[in-house]
């Protein structure tokens, strides 16, 4: 059954309308008909079930059967900060696995070694919902505006905070330290690693140093790492 992305989608109207983008793709690309069930994810935990009543290629026409709220819903919270890589290629591989596997939110940091300092949110968007809509997640990450680390890591947070990095010092295994069905931050460095200030920085501001491994990893490796872990302890 095909699958379209609602974001705007309520359960208090029985006939929902696709967009024009989602509208043309459904009717001349997948050609589907009048009569043909589809599903359809609002990326808040609502799962429905829908019957298309009119075929129309810039306004197909729904009429909601079923619907299933929370669907998939974890039993923790993540939320990684990611410096963006210098390759945006690995940034944008980063967010669709991470989708995948299970992500609640990102934010992408701008550190003192990071090489790059932007990246366009809406074509970040554009694979997170290509991901969750391969992978039926009814539940869509939240992707946030590059922001200094320093603000970052200042910012509340209620939960679990932790900073992966490969500069010498008392480190603790990330699944020895995890609390279960909790609430996570977990910071990732840009290619050269944070400064030692940048590391000084978050542990007076309540980070934990955590390891990933013994080997040296690219910056979206580790962030998968951690995304990988903290959803398999949580499993």
């Amino acid at each position: 059954m095909q699958l379209f992305y609602t974001p705007d989608l309520t359960d208090a109207s029985p006939v929902y309308y696709l967009n024009e983008e989602e509208s043309k793709h459904c009717v001349r690309v997948l050609r589907l008909k009048t009569g043909d069930k589809v599903q359809l994810i609002d990326g808040k935990g609502g799962l429905y079930e829908a019957e298309i009543v009119d075929e129309h290629p810039k306004r197909v026409a729904l009429k909601l059967l079923s619907q299933q709220q929370q669907y998939g819903k974890r039993n923790h919270y993540l939320h990684i900060a990611v410096a963006p890589t210098k390759n945006i290629e690995r940034l944008e591989w980063f967010l669709e696995k991470a989708t995948e596997i299970g992500i609640d939110e990102i934010s992408l940091i701008i550190c003192q070694r990071s090489e790059r300092k932007e990246a366009k949110a809406e074509r970040l968007n554009k694979i997170i919902t290509s991901a969750i809509k391969q992978s039926l997640k009814a539940y869509h990450p939240l992707l946030n505006e590059p922001v200094p680390f320093q603000k970052l890591i200042t910012q509340p947070f209620t939960g679990q905070k932790f900073i992966a990095h490969c500069e010498p010092g008392d480190k603790i295994a990330l699944k020895k330290n995890l609390t279960l069905n909790d609430r996570y931050l977990i910071l990732i460095g840009p290619e050269g690693d944070f400064s030692p200030k940048e590391i000084e920085d978050a542990l007076q501001n309540g980070f934990e140093p955590i390891t990933l491994g013994n080997n040296r990893l690219r910056t979206e490796t580790a962030a998968l790492e951690a995304c990988f872990e903290v959803n398999y302890l949580n499993r």
